[in-house]
Parts: structure tokens; sequence; C-alpha cells
């Protein structure tokens, strides 16, 4: 079997949210494997500080920007235009969520979890579609990999309503934009993380006794690795996964089958 099964060397990326948490977790699995990688947060200074940080290792650099909005996401493909003719890998991974009591859950929320992300989720892609289409082929797709949740695959304990809601309309959307583009050797596929560590999921890990209680309720009995999350995102993206195309892979240690 051949050593490039697995490999992204030289492919270009984009991981929206990539400046902490899974996304940062991802850019630098991929930074690691040789890509070549675009990294974007809404927060410039922590955003400017990862992408140093993975320099060091790599082929990363910044871009600001906000997708709430449909004038962030072609802004931000503007600026990958700038640095690459092509796009191999675009990482839909930027996010928010909400939680607040059912009686007191309010409006807001929805218009800003489902504008990051969902809308944000096909208005990147929508956007980056020339570029995706360039670095296509029938050997080697492009690939698109958005960043779902458990929480879109069975209902929370949190009162996160529309954060749930949102995670089951990217792994639909994720079908969707998949049977469109595969015509034009574009895969769509999804990633549902269970518990990793991250600022939505500190509230919950900050303590040993919470932890444990987490840990708990996972069959493999313990929180995802950065390798657990990069590695499935690589796998997706070499030509191990070329042929898979609107598919939700839950990467949560059994955690959504209980």
């Amino acid at each position: 079997m051949s050593n490039e099964l697995f490999s992204v060397a030289g492919k270009t990326a984009v991981v929206t949210g990539g400046s902490r948490g899974v996304g940062l977790m991802i850019a630098r699995g991929l930074v690691e494997a040789g890509a070549e990688v675009v990294i974007s947060s809404r927060k410039l200074e922590p955003l400017e500080a990862s992408a140093a940080e993975l320099a060091q290792i790599g082929k990363c650099t910044a871009v600001q920007a906000d997708l709430s909005s449909q004038e962030g996401a072609v802004a931000l493909a503007a600026a990958v235009r700038d640095r690459f003719d092509k796009l191999d890998i675009l990482v839909n991974n930027a996010g928010a969520s909400w939680g607040e009591p059912i009686d007191s859950y309010p409006d807001k929320a929805w218009d800003r979890v489902l504008d990051t992300n969902v809308r944000g989720v096909f208005q990147l892609t929508v956007a980056a579609l020339d570029l995706l289409r360039a670095a296509a082929s029938e050997e080697d797709p492009a690939r698109v990999i958005n960043i779902g949740s458990v929480d879109g695959l069975n209902p929370p304990m949190m009162e996160s309503y529309a954060y749930s809601a949102s995670k089951a309309a990217v792994h639909q959307l994720t079908r969707h934009l998949a049977k469109r583009l595969a015509s034009e050797q574009i895969t769509v596929n999804a990633i549902a993380p269970g518990p990793f560590e991250s600022k939505m999921t500190a509230f919950m890990l900050e303590s040993p006794d919470a932890r444990a209680v987490i840990e708990g309720q996972v069959p493999l009995g313990r929180i995802g690795t950065p390798e657990d999350i990069a590695g499935t995102t690589i796998f997706l993206a070499s030509r191990a996964g070329a042929y898979l195309t609107g598919t939700v892979i839950p990467v949560d240690g059994g955690f959504s089958g209980t």
C-alpha cells in the first residue's frame, strides 16, 4: 500500500475558527502533515498568535473573518484567492453556542448561532466554490469538511437549543451539498465531535470531578485528543477518504451510541 494513501502534503487548506479548540487541533494536524493552511477567526490577537505558533512547524497564515455575515464569507474567500489559485480542503469549523433556560431563551440566540453555524457554512462554501473547483479532479476530489457535533445527533442535557438544532442542520446541509457537488468532484463530509478541550466545553471540564462525570459518559472513558480529531480530518482530506461523501462521522469515543 502506498505511503501516499493518507498524505495531504502540498495541499492547500482553510480552517475557520482555527485559532483555538478543535479548529486549532485540526489546523495543527494539517500543518504537521505538510499542508499549507490559512486559519481564520473573528478575534485578531489570538488568531495571529496561533498562526505564528503553527508557522514554526510549517506553512500557516492568518486571515481575520466574521462568518456570521455573507460579507465576511466573501471577504475570507477573496483573501484566500489572493494566496492560492486553488483550494484542496475547506474545513468549516467556526461556530457559536448559547445556553439559557427554555423560558428565557432569546431570539437573538437563534440569530447569532444559526447565522454562524449554518448560514456561514453555506455562504463560505459557495464563496470558495471557484477555488474548490480548480482543485477538483476525479482522482483527487476537493474536500469540504464541516464540523458538526454529537449534540446534533442526540439531544444534549444542556439548554443549548439553537446550538443543537444548528448542528443537526449542518449534518443535513452536508448531505445536501454532497449530493449537489459530487458531479463536480467535490466531496462534502461532516465530523461530529464528542467532548474535546475547547472554550465551549471548558465549564464542563474545569474541575476533576466534572471531568470525571463527562469521561464516565464516554464508553472509551476519556476526552478526545488532538490526534483523534486531526486524524479523522486527514483521513477525509487524503486519498484514503476520496470515495466518501455525504457522511457524518462521530468522533466521540462511542458517546453518541449510548
